[in-house]
């Protein structure tokens, strides 16, 4: 069912109110209200640059330096984002306990940083505001990495075991993070409400989480500016904002 505007943050409200137990999963659009750039649409990230691949990122020195000088000059915009509306409201709903997770697709951090505890946040393609060795998982931070980059140029190998230092995300190419995964599958299948925000529902195999709700008996609810594949299995379809939508949905519940 697809809902007009003006009803959209009852409706939503109605969902929240008879659920127990909420699975929230967050897309980019969640982010475009606090001037992060999106991927896939018109004007988004890739219409402007092309993707770097995991494959290149390991095989090509080349490719690294231009990997690090993007994210040091933000030419992915999350430098200086600061949580909307929609994050605050996401963490209003974890923080009252009738939200388990918050499963993202995002990389940006916000969640964490809107008071949603770390414990809380599944991070599908992990996370740009830190660095890890690809050999022995040690983490580096991006504040030390920026200053070798601006005085040599590029990023040099782990100081500890010499493995190649890559931003914590998961790029194209890459295999999925297994713990991630693993727990996404544990928390869809204990759900009652699979609520999406700001996700286009076509990257896999995070995708397949909605539907496997609904297998397990939870309502689906999407929040999106866009259509999505999974419009038509949803129980409830809002092509609205996702900060007004949410502020009026938790106004219901107070």
């Amino acid at each position: 069912m697809t809902a007009p505007s003006n009803f959209s943050g009852n409706l939503l409200g109605d969902f929240l109110s008879a659920s127990q137990r909420v699975l929230i999963f967050t897309g980019a659009g969640i982010s475009t209200e606090s001037g992060i750039p999106d991927f896939r649409s018109p004007g988004g990230l890739w219409s402007k640059m092309q993707p770097i691949y995991f494959q290149d990122f390991i095989a090509s020195e080349h490719t690294r330096r231009e990997a690090w000088r993007r994210r040091f000059s933000n030419a992915d915009g999350w430098v200086g984002a600061k949580p909307n509306r929609g994050h605050l409201a996401v963490a209003e709903l974890i923080q009252s306990g009738r939200a388990a997770v918050v499963v993202t697709q995002n990389v940006d951090n916000l969640h964490q940083v809107s008071g949603v505890p770390e414990q809380k946040v599944i991070e599908l393609h992990g996370n740009s505001t830190y660095a890890k060795c690809l050999k022995c998982q040690t983490r580096v931070e991006l504040v030390d990495l920026e200053r070798e980059f601006q005085e040599l140029g590029n990023v040099g190998p782990c100081k500890r075991c010499g493995g190649i230092i890559k931003t914590a995300t998961i790029s194209f190419g890459q295999q999925m993070p297994e713990l991630p995964m693993r727990r996404t599958q544990e928390e869809t299948q204990a759900c009652d409400l699979f609520l999406v925000l700001g996700s286009s529902l076509s990257v896999y195999p995070a995708a397949d989480f909605p539907l496997r709700a609904k297998q397990h008996g939870a309502k689906l609810v999407i929040v999106n500016r866009d259509a999505t594949p999974l419009d038509d299995a949803a129980d409830l379809v809002l092509h609205e904002g996702i900060g007004d939508t949410m502020t009026a949905a938790l106004a219901e519940l107070r």
